[in-house]
């Protein structure tokens, strides 16, 4: 929304400056996006007077000037051919910048003859496009500031232009009015009172209006009139300055002042060319297929349902949008019929945005504007066409009727100050809601029809906190409460920090992607289904719910690897979806290896990553998350993982902490990966919650007897997998024995074909007493016999 600052002042009266203005528009929400003041360009620039002018001795065209100025007389050199003795001329001195020739001026030499300055004509000043000779002023004092004359005798060349944002919610602001009204009810000046006088008909309207029943909803109110008899030339000057200043280009009187009322009080308006109107006009909705040549030049087809003016011959303006090419006027029109309708404003909307049109009649009525002011808008444009184009007006034609819009909420002056935090007084709520245009009766506010967006008493809190100004509140510390408060962090937020930390600690990037992304990455990962599409995605990308952690990791990899970096470990924390509804989500953690360990080396310590970096990364964030140390080490994982190259970290069949492994290639493929990646992921909530839940930490457990490691070696077949002969091991005493780890393998051999050795060491813990070579022999004999048992191997000799 652009609106200048005289503009502004002819709807408030304020001594406020610029600066005040800028800073209370955006805190009362407004907030100001740009400013342009052609004054700051033309500050430097003053006054001066020729006394003489004298014929240069080396050059035909240029005079020597004799320029009385504020620091005295100064030569100054022109080629001007109006340059003369006389004359009030404006003086760029040496050091002042001159915008239209982007130029600072200095001191000269011009043909052997100093020159101290330069007289500027309105090009070089960005004033306008005459350049045939130096301005030229009527009046004006030595030395003034050429701004300062400017704003008295041409203010609008020096008029700021204010560009503000507008939140949807905030319609009436669309209008200078509505801007003005906010300010003054801040306090920054007085808003005038312009009351609309109704213009008088002399005649019945030859042009009549009908809402057809179905359009109701749409259309409830409809006005208009018509003038017969005007002369439509260009606009004055003046209107044609505002209209320039913020971006719209002058066409003709009607058409200009249509616009001006559309920024100026927030009414959109339409003129047709009565002679062009064949028959009456009727509001309709169409029946689908109808086409019309639009005022942009653009032909439109009309979908069934949307809102049509039509006459006798046809659609005739888009209602609520565009006019019509047809009865679109011209400098020939003589005689014009002047809408101002009320529209349903999410009908404007669907339809604006089916027909791919924005205008700003569409801006205002899809946001909502005062149905109140339908017909008073229209007599407010009729007074000034008559004033620019004369004619004789019609008497108005009303088909519908104002829609019931009649609201009012309670006002809780003490509720406000809870709610707000500011000790404002009751009687300054209530001055604040009746400047703001609210009719206050007892405690209840009725809201005015141009404030759509105030629908309960949460929004009569905000209109007072808006012009109190927030920036007026003071912090205060919450209540401390006694005792030792209980912690805010569940036991799930906790984990996810702890894992968030550990996994960075390792060395890993963390990753922030997004929760959607495209059906065929979700399909690699068990997801892509009908349960986890969005119905309106942003873009095809992000058509569904992310299954898994891993297709985002592996697209950020995709990325770095297409820019040189092919080194990566990279982590992300987050939730994964399952399906569609509310709780259908878990959370994970997932780190992903790419590359090498690090760089190369003269030593040679870079190696590419393999399972087993994982695997010992995916241990200590469990072991961070405080999951047993006795887990299981299984297989049989999703397609994603490669068939032979991970495992499942597991308290049970059916309880499974974690995967890590290697990417199935078929995957890496699809992702676009080069070379092979290893990932693992963690399913923090899998992990049983701990016992107690205080903050005391358990005693320290030290073993004052001597430990026993033993070595076994094992033959078994060659398909045989190590896990299985450790967790017979570690079964044999759960009690004695307190770790077992594989040390060698061998194949080949005196073993044969199709066997293979595995030796274990076994380490006995005692913690009663010291064993004996009896306990010691018992032992060592139950795990041969369970390690017997679950593999078919013998004890190698």
């Amino acid at each position: 929304m652009k609106f200048t600052l005289s503009w502004l002042k002819d709807h408030l009266e304020t001594e406020a400056s610029l600066d005040e203005i800028l800073y209370t528009l955006t805190d009362l929400g407004l907030e100001v996006e740009g400013v342009s003041n052609p004054a700051d360009a033309l500050k430097d620039f003053t006054l001066g007077f020729v006394k003489s002018a004298e014929k240069h001795p080396d050059a035909d065209r240029l005079n020597v000037c004799q320029v009385e100025t504020d620091e005295g007389m100064t030569q100054i050199i022109c080629g001007a051919p109006n340059a003369r003795a006389g004359i009030t001329v404006v003086v760029a001195k040496p050091g002042v910048y001159v915008p239209g020739i982007d130029t600072t001026i200095g001191v000269g030499k011009i043909r052997g003859i100093e020159s101290f300055g330069m007289m500027c004509s309105e090009r070089e000043m960005e004033l306008s496009d005459e350049h045939d000779g130096i301005i030229e002023l009527p009046s004006g004092e030595v030395g003034q500031r050429f701004t300062d004359w400017l704003a008295e005798h041409r203010p609008a060349t020096v008029d700021p232009v204010i560009e503000i944002a507008i939140t949807p919610n905030r319609a009436d602001a669309l209008g200078v009015r509505g801007i003005a009204r906010d300010l003054a009810a801040r306090g920054l000046g007085r808003l005038i009172d312009r009351p609309v006088t109704p213009v008088p008909g002399t005649f019945p309207s030859p042009i009549t209006v009908s809402i057809d029943d179905n359009t109701l909803d749409g259309c409830p109110l409809f006005t208009g009139r018509l003038i017969r008899g005007v002369t439509n030339g260009p606009s004055p000057k003046w209107l044609q300055d505002r209209l320039k200043a913020i971006g719209l280009r002058p066409i003709s009187a009607l058409v200009d002042v249509t616009n001006y009322f559309t920024f100026d009080l927030n009414r959109p308006l339409h003129v047709f060319d009565a002679d062009k109107v064949q028959g009456n006009l009727r509001v309709h909705r169409a029946e689908g297929g109808e086409t019309l040549q639009a005022l942009d030049e653009k032909e439109y087809t009309f979908a069934p349902g949307m809102m049509v003016i039509s006459d006798d011959t046809g659609p005739e303006s888009i209602a609520g949008i565009m006019g019509g090419e047809p009865t679109g006027v011209t400098e020939e029109t003589t005689n014009v019929f002047v809408e101002s309708a009320f529209w349903d404003f999410i009908q404007i909307a669907m339809a604006g945005r089916a027909l791919k049109i924005n205008s700003d009649a569409r801006y205002r009525f899809e946001r909502g504007v005062d149905p109140d002011f339908t017909q008073p808008g229209l007599e407010a444009a009729t007074a000034m066409i008559l004033e620019l184009c004369g004619g004789e007006p019609s008497e108005i034609v009303v088909a519908g009727a104002v829609p019931d819009h009649a609201r009012a909420y309670r006002l809780d002056t003490d509720r406000v100050q809870s709610l707000v935090g500011m000790d404002i007084a009751p009687e300054t709520q209530r001055a604040t809601l009746t400047a703001l245009g609210f009719r206050l009766d007892g405690d209840m506010a009725h809201v005015p029809g141009w404030r759509p967006d105030v629908q309960g008493e949460a929004d009569l809190v905000e209109e007072v906190a808006r012009m109190a100004s927030l920036t007026g509140l003071q912090g205060k510390p919450l209540p401390r409460l006694p005792g030792v408060p209980k912690p805010v962090l569940t036991l799930e937020q906790k984990r996810l920090g702890i894992a968030r930390r550990t996994t960075a600690a390792l060395g890993y990037n963390e990753c922030v992607t997004y929760s959607f992304i495209d059906q065929a990455s979700a399909a690699l990962f068990g997801g892509g289904t009908r349960e986890t599409m969005l119905e309106n995605p942003i873009s095809s990308d992000m058509s569904h719910m992310r299954p898994a952690l891993l297709p985002g990791l592996l697209q950020a990899a995709a990325r770095n690897q297409a820019r040189g970096f092919m080194d990566l470990a990279l982590f992300e924390c987050g939730p994964a979806f399952h399906g569609g509804e509310p709780g259908e989500q878990h959370n994970l953690v997932s780190g992903l290896l790419v590359g090498r360990t690090g760089p190369k080396d003269v030593h040679g310590a870079a190696r590419p990553v393999d399972v087993y970096d994982v695997k010992a990364d995916a241990e200590a964030v469990l072991a961070a998350l405080g999951a047993p140390a006795r887990v299981q080490i299984l297989r049989g994982a999703q397609d994603w993982w490669h068939p032979g190259r991970h495992g499942k970290i597991c308290l049970g069949p059916k309880k499974v902490l974690g995967v890590f492994g290697e990417l199935h290639p078929r995957v890496l493929d699809a992702m676009d990966i080069k070379g092979p990646a290893m990932a693992f992921t963690i399913w923090p909530d899998e992990i049983p919650a701990p016992r107690k839940t205080g903050a005391t930490r358990p005693a320290l457990d030290l073993h004052d007897l001597q430990a026993v490691e033993r070595d076994f070696a094992f033959v078994v077949d060659a398909g045989v997998e190590a896990l299985t002969l450790v967790n017979a091991a570690q079964g044999a005493d759960k009690a004695l024995i307190a770790d077992v780890r594989v040390f060698d393998e061998f194949i080949g051999g005196s073993l044969g074909e199709g066997k293979k050795s595995l030796a274990i060491a076994v380490r006995l813990q005692p913690t009663e007493k010291t064993l004996t070579d009896g306990d010691i022999e018992a032992v060592s004999k139950k795990i041969v016999d369970k390690v017997t048992k679950a593999t078919g191997g013998e004890l190698r000799g």
